[in-house]
C-alpha cells in the first residue's frame, strides 16, 4: 500500500553529472571533445603541440530552397495506384509510385562541416603527466600537461550567452604559437586583421547540391594575449606569451542574416575572460542541475580510468553503474549544447557537430522525419529540458507553410504534409526513393513532439498558438487523403511507406508501398485523438470535432500476424529482409501508448514477438538509434533487464570513445561509422523511462527498474501534468519518492499494483511512501 503526506517545499540537491576524463590527446574525431552553444559547435581534441578544434554551424547549409520539388503527374497517378494497390496489384502500384510519386529535389542540400581553428605551439619534446576531460557540471573541456619544461593548461567552451567559442590556453612560461583555419570540407579565403582571423567561404558542395548554391559563411576568431601579437596574410602569430583567449564566432546569411555583421557584433565588446565564463555557467549550470541519476558506485579499480578504458571493460561484460549516469547526463548536455530555445535550426542529425561523413555520403546532414529527429528530443520533456524543444517547433511551423504546398500540389488537399526528410529550407516533398521516401505520416509523428510539450506544461496559450493550429491543419489534410476501402469501409492511409521496410507480396515480388499501413493508422488515430481533445480544451471548431471522432472510428484496428507477431502492414505479408532495423508501426508501444501491457496484453506480446523475430533474423542490423529504440520499448513493456540489455549495447557496441553514439558501417548505405545523435539522447531519453513514466492521469514509479541496479536515486524527472519527481530505492524496492506540483493537478501515483490517487497544489510537494 503507497501512503503519501504533503511536505513544505524542500530541494533536494542533485546528484553530480560526472566527467569524461582521458590520458591522451585526441587523433581523431570519434576522440575529440564536444562543445556547443545551440548553434556553434566544436569538437576539442587537445593536442600538445597542436590544439585543434573542429568548427561546424547549424545554419552552414548547402542547397536553396525548391520550387518544382513535386512530381508533376503526382496529382493524376494518385486514383490509379491506389485502385491498383485495392486490387492487389502491388508491383504495377509500386512501379507507378517511383515514376510518379517521388520528389524531385534539385539543391536539398546539407549541413557542412567548417575548417577547424589551429593553435601550434613551437619547439620539441615530449609531453608528460597529461589530462583532458569533459566536466558535464560546468560545459568546459579542460588539458593539462607538461612540455619542454613549460605547464600548459587550456579550458575551451562554447557560451550560448555571448553566442562565442572561447579557448583559453596558458602556459607557465612565455611561449609561441601561431593560429590559423585548416582545411575543411568548404573553400574559405582566410586572412588576418589585426588581433583577428578572419575565414569567408560559401557552403558548396556537389553530392546533395548543385555545387553552386548555400550558405555564406564568416568565421572571425579573436586573440588576446599578454604577449606580443602579429599577423601574417593567412594567420596571427603570438611570442612572448603566457595566455592567449580566442574567441570563435561564426555567421552565415540563411534567412537573410548579414554573416559579416553577425560575427563582428558577437566580437564587439565582449568581456574579459573571467566575466566570460561567469555568465557562461550562470546561463548553463540550472540547466544541467535539473536533474540528477545516482545507479550505485563502480568498483574504484574501474572508476579511476580514462572514460575510454571504462567504456572497453564495459564492453567486455564489466558492471559500471556510474559509466551509465555518465551516459545518462551526456545525453541532457548535447541537448542543451545543441538546441536552445533562440537556436535557429533543431537538432540535425548530427546535432550541431559534424563530422563530414553523413554530408559527405549517400545520407545527408539533414532532418530524417521517420524517427531520427524525433529521437533527437525525447530527453527533453522527461528531463526537464523542455525548453530545448523550442527549435525544433520552429521547423515544424515552417513544414506547415511548405506542406500546404505540397498537399495542394500533390495530392490536391487542404491541411499540410511532409514526408521522410526534410532540410534548412523546410522542403515537405517525398523522398527520392522507393522504400523510405514515401513516409506521408511524418509530419504527424514530429507534430507529436508539440503535444508531448503541452501535457508536461498545460499552457493552453502554447495550445492554442503553436499546437493546435499545426495539429488541426494536419487533420484537414488526412481527413482529405484518407481512402475508404469500398470491401470493409475502413479509411486507408496511402499511397505510403512503413519505413523503411519491404514486403514480400503473394506473388514474392518485393515492394514498399502499401495502404493502411500499421504506422500511418497508429500517427493517425493520434492526430485524430489529440486534436480532439485539444478543441475541446480549447472550445473550438466543434464540427471538426465530430468529423474526426467519425473518422477515428474507421480506422483499421491492430492484427496479430501468423507468426505471432503485430503486423506491419494491413494484410499479413512477410518482411522482405526480416533483419530489417525499421520496426515504425511500433511506435505504437513508444512514443504512443496504444498498446500497453495493462491495457493490451495480446498487443504487447504480439510486439514483443516482433522485437524478437528481428533479432533472431541472420543479419540484425543494430545500430544506435535501433538499440535506443529497443530500449524505450522494453521499458515501455515493464521489461526492465532486457531494457537494460539494449541499454549495453548502445554504449558497448554504439557508442565511441567520447560516448558519441554512432551508425554502424555496412548498415543503410554507408561504409564508416557515422555519428548520429539519436542514441545518445534516445539512450537518456530510455533511462528515465525505466524509472518514471506518466499519462495526463497517472504516473508509475520505477515501471522497469533491472535487477542489477538495486539501489539508486534520482532527483528532477518529470511528469505530464507539470510535476517532477524524485525517488529512491534500494533491494530493487522504493524508499521513497517525493513529487513536486508546479500546476494543481489530480494525478494517480502506482508503484506496481499498489495505487494512491492525489490533489495537488501548485507549489505543493509530496513524500511517498510503501508500507
Amino acid at each position: 500500500m503507497l501512503t503519501h503526506e504533503v511536505l513544505p517545499p524542500t530541494v533536494v540537491p542533485t546528484a553530480a553529472p560526472g566527467r569524461l576524463t582521458y590520458s591522451a590527446p585526441a587523433t581523431r574525431w570519434f576522440e575529440a571533445l564536444p562543445v556547443g552553444n545551440g548553434r556553434l559547435g566544436g569538437m576539442v581534441y587537445s593536442g600538445d603541440r597542436v590544439e585543434r578544434i573542429d568548427l561546424s554551424e547549424s545554419t552552414a547549409w548547402s542547397g536553396a530552397p525548391g520550387s518544382s520539388d513535386v512530381s508533376p503527374t503526382a496529382l493524376t497517378k494518385l486514383p490509379q495506384i491506389r485502385r491498383l494497390l485495392l486490387t492487389g496489384k502491388y508491383a504495377e502500384a509500386q512501379a507507378l509510385a517511383g515514376d510518379h510519386l517521388l520528389g524531385r529535389p534539385g539543391n536539398f542540400g546539407t549541413n557542412v562541416p567548417l575548417p577547424p581553428l589551429l593553435v601550434e605551439y613551437a619547439g620539441s619534446g615530449t609531453a608528460s603527466a597529461y589530462e583532458r576531460s569533459l566536466d558535464l557540471a560546468d560545459a568546459i573541456v579542460r588539458t593539462s600537461f607538461e612540455l619542454d619544461g613549460i605547464t600548459h593548461r587550456r579550458e575551451v567552451f562554447a557560451t550560448h550567452a555571448h553566442g562565442v567559442l572561447v579557448a583559453r590556453l596558458t602556459t607557465s612560461a612565455p611561449t609561441t604559437c601561431t593560429i590559423s583555419l585548416g582545411e575543411g570540407a568548404i573553400p574559405v579565403e582566410v586572412s588576418a586583421d589585426e588581433d583577428t582571423l578572419i575565414g569567408s567561404g560559401q557552403a558548396y558542395e556537389t553530392l546533395h547540391s548543385d555545387g553552386r548554391t548555400g550558405a555564406t559563411v564568416e568565421i572571425r576568431a579573436r586573440v588576446a594575449t599578454d604577449g606580443v601579437l602579429s599577423t601574417g596574410t593567412d594567420e596571427v602569430q603570438v611570442t612572448d606569451a603566457t595566455t592567449v583567449t580566442i574567441l570563435v564566432a561564426v555567421g552565415t546569411d540563411w534567412q537573410g542574416e548579414d554573416p559579416i555583421a553577425r560575427t563582428m557584433e558577437l566580437l564587439a565588446d565582449v568581456p574579459g575572460y573571467e566575466v566570460l565564463k561567469e555568465a557562461h555557467l550562470a546561463d548553463y549550470v540550472p540547466l544541467i542541475g535539473r536533474a540528477g541519476l545516482d545507479l550505485g558506485r563502480t568498483d574504484d579499480a574501474v572508476r579511476g580510468l580514462p572514460t575510454d578504458e571504462r567504456r572497453a571493460l564495459f564492453a567486455k561484460g564489466g558492471e559500471d553503474p556510474e559509466l551509465l549516469a555518465l551516459y545518462f547526463q551526456y545525453g541532457r548536455y548535447l541537448t542543451i549544447a545543441g538546441s536552445r530555445p533562440d537556436s535557429p535550426l533543431p537538432l540535425a542529425l548530427q546535432g550541431v557537430w559534424n563530422d563530414g561523413r553523413a554530408s559527405g555520403g549517400p545520407w545527408t546532414n539533414d532532418f530524417h522525419l521517420d524517427i531520427n529527429t524525433q529521437q533527437n528530443y525525447w530527453a527533453a520533456e522527461i528531463t526537464g529540458l523542455g525548453e530545448c524543444q523550442l527549435p525544433l517547433f520552429g521547423l515544424i511551423d515552417r513544414l506547415r507553410a511548405s506542406g500546404r504546398v505540397t498537399a495542394a500540389e500533390m495530392y490536391g488537399a487542404p491541411g499540410w504534409v511532409s514526408h521522410t526528410v526534410t532540410n534548412a529550407w523546410s522542403y515537405s516533398a517525398p523522398g527520392w526513393g522507393l522504400g523510405w521516401g514515401l513516409h506521408v505520416t511524418s509530419g504527424i509523428w514530429i507534430s507529436l513532439q508539440l503535444w508531448e510539450h503541452f501535457e508536461y506544461h498545460r499552457d493552453l496559450t502554447f495550445l492554442a498558438d503553436r499546437a493546435y493550429p499545426v495539429l488541426r491543419d494536419a487533420a484537414q489534410f488526412f481527413l482529405a487523403y484518407l481512402t475508404e476501402d469500398p470491401e470493409t469501409g475502413q479509411l486507408l492511409s496511402g499511397p505510403s511507406d512503413s519505413p523503411e521496410n519491404w514486403y514480400l507480396t503473394p506473388d514474392g515480388e518485393q515492394c514498399s508501398i502499401s495502404l493502411g499501413a500499421t504506422c500511418d493508422t497508429v500517427l493517425i488515430e493520434a492526430l485524430f485523438r489529440i486534436c480532439t481533445e485539444a478543441a475541446g480544451l480549447l472550445d473550438v471548431d466543434a464540427e471538426l470535432r465530430t468529423e474526426l471522432t467519425a473518422a477515428r472510428a474507421k480506422l483499421p484496428p491492430f492484427q496479430v500476424g501468423k507468426h505471432g507477431q503485430l503486423q506491419e502492414w494491413l494484410h499479413d505479408f512477410d518482411e522482405a529482409v526480416p533483419s530489417h532495423r525499421h520496426t515504425s508501426h511500433l511506435i505504437a508501444l513508444y512514443p504512443e501508448r496504444q498498446i500497453t501491457p495493462r491495457a493490451t496484453p495480446d498487443l504487447a506480446r504480439a510486439a514483443e514477438v516482433t522485437i524478437e523475430r528481428r533479432q533472431a533474423a541472420d543479419g540484425w542490423e543494430q545500430t544506435e538509434w535501433v538499440e535506443a529504440n529497443l530500449l524505450t520499448y522494453y521499458a515501455r513493456l515493464l521489461n526492465g533487464d532486457q531494457a537494460l540489455h539494449h541499454l549495453r549495447g548502445l554504449v558497448a557496441d554504439a557508442s565511441e570513445h567520447n560516448l558519441l553514439s554512432y551508425s554502424a558501417g555496412g548498415i543503410a548505405g554507408v561504409v564508416q561509422n557515422v555519428y548520429s545523435f539519436d542514441g545518445n539522447a534516445g539512450g537518456t531519453a530510455g533511462i528515465a523511462e525505466l524509472l518514471v513514466q506518466s499519462t495526463p492521469d497517472e504516473i508509475e514509479l520505477l515501471p522497469a527498474l533491472p535487477t542489477s541496479w538495486p539501489a539508486g536515486s534520482v532527483q528532477g524527472l518529470r511528469a505530464r501534468g507539470g510535476l517532477a519527481v524524485d525517488l529512491t530505492w534500494s533491494d530493487n524496492a522504493l524508499t521513497e519518492a517525493r513529487i513536486i506540483a508546479a500546476l494543481p493537478s489530480s494525478v494517480r501515483v502506482r508503484l506496481g499494483e499498489d495505487v494512491a490517487e492525489l490533489d495537488l497544489a501548485a507549489g505543493q510537494s509530496v513524500r511517498i511512501t510503501r508500507t
